[in-house]
């Protein structure tokens, strides 16, 4: 018989050395992000939920368009009248920050990778094998690491939620044309003005798609960490199957849907590039690096 080879083993003895070696950050990557998940709560919570809904819905007008807009109203206040607008505040929450996360680390990264061919040989194996590991494996060193709660979910969303943005990256800033770049240097742009005003410009609706992509990934892996404590709607769904509850499970994942929906439409409307308000604004802000 062939001998087994111990990978489960490792990876049991890697989770361990990071929990006996590195407790002390993981207790204070927690009760960073506890707070900053407080907080935002504790903000959004304090206006009044038709009083918030009409404010995302005005922002929502003012990034995509007036039809988005109205059927996020009607969508949101149904979750409103479901009594489960505390379950979406948490679920908001946890999406935002991951997928901020998630942005702040992949964006760079696929910068990287079109500087760099090592980068790029050593990342894509990586991004293949974080995209295709099973989203509820992620839960197991999330729990190990920070414990029960939020925070792991957190954890586990930002690891799972950050290989499309990177890949997009990528993606756009190769698919600029090259005579626009060589244009660009010819004029004595340094390698950072060729980027900040021509690359990343170009290759915005693709940077969109992955911001599109990164926010979808976050809401389904928020909804499975609801198993490790994170709570918010996949509570709820998670709930009615432990009571063999239809009606409970049903509004729920009414909720979800409707949240999915919304997030997509406003990201969507983002990636397809309009002359909106919002698209002028990143352009100039990219512009002026």
């Amino acid at each position: 018989m062939i001998p087994k080879i111990p990978l489960g083993y490792a990876a049991d003895l890697f989770v361990n050395f990071l929990i006996e070696h590195l407790s002390m950050v993981f207790d204070a990557i927690t009760l960073i992000f506890s707070g900053v998940i407080i907080a935002l709560e504790n903000f959004l919570s304090s206006f009044h939920p038709i009083v918030l809904i009409v404010l995302l819905c005005l922002i929502i007008w003012f990034i995509t368009r007036k039809e988005t807009a109205i059927l996020s109203f009607f969508g949101l206040f149904l979750i409103y009248d479901l009594n489960l607008w505390p379950e979406l505040i948490k679920t908001f929450v946890l999406v935002l920050i991951a997928t901020s996360v998630a942005l702040i680390i992949s964006i760079p990264i696929g910068i990287w990778m079109t500087r760099n061919d090592l980068v790029k040989r050593v990342t894509m194996p990586i991004l293949d094998f974080m995209q295709t590991m099973p989203s509820f494996v992620y839960l197991i060193p999330a729990a190990m690491l920070f414990g029960i709660g939020e925070v792991p979910g957190l954890f586990a969303t930002v690891i799972f939620a950050t290989p499309p943005p990177v890949r997009l990256t990528y993606l756009g800033i190769t698919q600029v044309p090259e005579d626009l770049k060589e244009m660009a240097s010819s004029f004595g742009a340094t390698d950072r003005q060729v980027l900040t005003k021509v690359e990343l410009p170009l290759s915005l609706p693709s940077l969109m798609t992955g911001i599109n992509q990164c926010i979808m990934l976050g809401i389904s892996m928020v909804v499975i960490a609801s198993m490790i404590g994170a709570g918010g709607l996949g509570g709820v769904v998670l709930r009615a199957v432990n009571r063999l509850d239809m009606g409970m499970g049903f509004e729920g994942g009414i909720a979800i849907v409707i949240l999915a929906i919304v997030l997509d439409r406003t990201s969507r409307g983002m990636g397809e590039y309009r002359e909106t308000p919002l698209n002028k604004l990143i352009v100039r802000v990219i512009k002026k690096f």
